[in-house]
């Protein structure tokens, strides 16, 4: 299969070209406005010619062979017509045609296996059906269904969408500019995954944007992101379902907090993937990328604006997005002071006052002196470019601009303005081919400015770029393994647990005790029983005998009385530990994408506070100290207060052999709870108090 024919063919064919509304008269008019023409033939047998265009009777009486067929006809004539276009020498199609599996009908599933098998015959990479098409911009082929304004989009943001209408919208947007925009449609045949490899191999997309609704490709989609990450390519997500309506059926902590989406998370960062909130942020995140000529070398920003007012927006606004606004240098105020009013204060984010907007020298030399200070990466200029400008001070700011941009040896620009407008073209013109994007206002813009810093700090040498994707489905029974039985898998990957014995009468518990050594824990031994402390199956701080019969006695008094249908090995003595912080390490098996270690505060707290941090497996000990300084209970561990600081390379080894142990049995745990590992001062380990694991059966 040859994405090539698809999505860069030489010669195409519209197959049910018309000059009516609809499918094969928009794609006609889309031709006519943006592609490359004479490689383009139009094909209906009722029509001699579209908009004054040749129309041919049949793919058979065209004169060249044919790359792409574009498939404007209703379902029942798609198969006939790709068999057609395959004689002519077609690789690629484009089908619009629904009925297929979106439909949710045995018939329509039935349609999309005949057209996945008739493709993979005739080695034709299809995309759709149920699609809108795709724009190449680069190389001037139009195949797509909706009408969308005539403008020139040429530039360098590749956009896949799993919606054609949310495609068409994010393609007349004023500001874009694109490579290619994709309506993957279906992906019955080229899937999403297929379209993200091909743009990150391609050179003239600078940034990817995707709109994702799922993944049916988990090792392909993974493979994308690698290539991307190692590449330094930005991709940029808008992921559908961040609410999960509907509860999961969860029998661990774990379970719980790692849902589905909180997984796409975790691999989004793994790989270096920006996730923004809305189509806006998509928007303005991609601009940005794409318009840039270089990326900044360091994440600190400096604001320049003409007034205190916005200067004050910028300070609040960014503050609450994460942005670095370092002080000026000496030598960068000193050359400030000389070039400001003697009423301006220099100081990061900048108030020029608008006395220097109407100089154009004198603006590029205050640009010019932040851009060259060591502690700045980026600069930020605030102004509101409204379409229609009454203050001509924009002139002089925009040649200041130009001037320092043309001097070469930059650091990034950005404009800001402060409120939403239409923008005026003509400056959205200059300062774009000046290497200068424009954002949208505070709030969006730095969002954006954030998943800039966020990715310049990222280092993919820093991360273990694969999963541990398991090879069989999802399993639908699961069995639970008593806490013994789950604390010799734990012991087999070096995580230390306490010394227990599983006792069946109250006589060998008493007897364990002795061997252990005071004081001990009594704990029902039952893989029915997950919670135990609910049931009173558990018992302290046991320091004689004839304790230990005694509680034996109550624990399986209780375990009778309130799981009479639960299966009991007996109890298990342990040797007790010492106290300890406590935390959770637990394991979720996405059934797509594989295991995924969780680490948080832990016993009565997890459900509290819920500060976890997440990462799929496999991953190392480094990564595994760097999910436990995104806790916010950080400081608790490094020591608050006067208190000792915790063993956290201990703690960092415990979790890297949790991920090894989920790794290498990814096709047997379905979930994993060691919770509380009780956690000592620096230098005197960590151990697991509890734990319990659940296999598929």
């Amino acid at each position: 299969m040859d994405l090539k024919k698809l999505l860069a063919p030489k010669t195409v064919a519209i197959v049910g070209a018309s000059e009516k509304e609809g499918f094969g008269g928009d794609t006609c008019r889309n031709v006519l406005s943006y592609a490359d023409c004479d490689r383009v033939y139009f094909v209906n047998p009722k029509r001699d010619t579209v908009f004054g265009k040749k129309c041919w009777p049949s793919l058979d009486a065209l004169p060249v062979d044919i790359d792409l067929v574009v498939v404007c006809t209703p379902q029942k004539t798609v198969e006939d017509i790709l068999r057609q276009a395959a004689a002519k020498g077609a690789g690629g199609a484009v089908v619009y045609a629904s009925g297929y599996s979106e439909v949710g009908t045995e018939e329509g599933r039935e349609a999309d296996r005949s057209l996945r098998a008739l493709c993979a015959e005739l080695d034709m990479a299809l995309m759709g059906p149920n699609c809108a098409g795709f724009m190449n911009y680069v190389d001037k082929v139009a195949a797509f269904a909706f009408i969308s304004a005539e403008r020139d989009r040429t530039g360098a943001v590749g956009i896949i969408s799993q919606s054609g209408q949310l495609c068409l919208s994010l393609m007349d947007s004023p500001s874009m500019r694109f490579s290619y925009s994709i309506s993957a449609g279906n992906c019955s045949v080229v899937s999403m995954e297929d379209y993200l490899s091909y743009l990150v191999e391609d050179e003239h997309t600078k940034v990817i944007g995707l709109y994702l609704e799922g993944v049916t490709q988990p090792a392909k989609f993974l493979a994308g992101l690698r290539a991307a990450a190692l590449k330094r390519k930005p991709v940029v997500v808008l992921k559908a379902g961040r609410s999960e309506k509907g509860s999961r059926v969860a029998a661990s902590h774990t379970g719980s907090l790692a849902g589905a989406d909180r997984m796409y998370d975790a691999i989004f960062k793994k790989f270096g993937v920006i996730r923004v909130r809305d189509v806006e942020e998509l928007l303005a995140t991609t601009q940005l990328f794409a318009t840039l000529p270089s990326l900044p070398e360091s994440t600190g920003f400096a604001s320049i604006n003409l007034s205190g007012g916005e200067t004050g927006i910028c300070a609040d606004t960014g503050d609450m997005e994460g942005i670095d606004f370092p002080d000026f240098q000496p030598e960068t105020l000193e050359k400030l002071k000389a070039l400001l009013p003697s009423y301006a204060s220099p100081a990061n984010p900048l108030d020029t006052t608008a006395t220097i907007s109407y100089d154009a020298d004198v603006y590029a030399s205050v640009l010019r002196a932040v851009m060259d200070d060591p502690s700045i990466g980026m600069v930020i200029v605030g102004y509101t470019l409204l379409y229609e400008i009454a203050d001509p001070c924009i002139h002089y700011m925009a040649r200041g601009i130009e001037k320092v941009m043309a001097e070469g040896n930059c650091k990034p620009v950005a404009m800001l303005p402060f409120l939403e407008s239409s923008r005026n073209p003509e400056y959205l013109e200059r300062l774009a081919a000046a290497g200068v994007p424009v954002l949208p206002p505070p709030v969006y813009a730095f969002a954006a400015l954030r998943y800039l810093k966020e990715f310049i700090s990222y280092r993919p040498e820093e991360h273990t770029l694969d999963l541990a994707i398991p090879s069989l489905p999802a399993a639908r029974e699961r069995r639970a393994l008593s806490e013994f039985e789950s604390g010799r898998i734990l012991q087999e990957y070096g995580i230390p647990t306490p010394e227990g014995v599983v006792a069946a009468t109250a006589e060998e518990a008493a007897a364990a005790a002795e061997r252990l050594g005071y004081p001990v824990a009594l704990k029902i031994a039952s893989a029915d029983i997950l919670h135990k402390s609910d049931i009173g199956g558990v018992e302290l701080g046991i320091r004689s005998p004839d304790a230990a019969r005694e509680a034996f006695g109550r624990i399986m008094a209780n375990a009778r009385e309130k799981a009479p249908q639960a299966v009991i090995d007996g109890v298990l003595v342990q040797k007790m530990l010492k106290p300890g912080t406590e935390v959770i390490i637990g394991v979720n098996n996405d059934p797509q994408f594989g295991p995924a270690v969780l680490v948080g505060l832990g016993g009565i707290f997890v459900e509290v506070f819920r500060d976890t941090s997440l990462l799929p497996a496999p991953f190392s000990r480094e990564e595994a100290r760097a999910m436990l300084d995104e806790l916010k209970a950080i400081p608790l561990f490094k020591g608050y207060r006067g208190k000792a600081p915790l063993d956290l390379e201990a703690l960092a080894g415990m979790i890297a052999n949790v991920a090894r142990l989920a790794a290498d049995r990814r096709d047997e745990i379905v979930e994993l709870d060691v919770n509380p590992v009780f956690v000592y001062e620096q230098g005197q380990g960590v151990c697991a108090a509890d734990a319990l694991v659940i296999l598929r059966k």
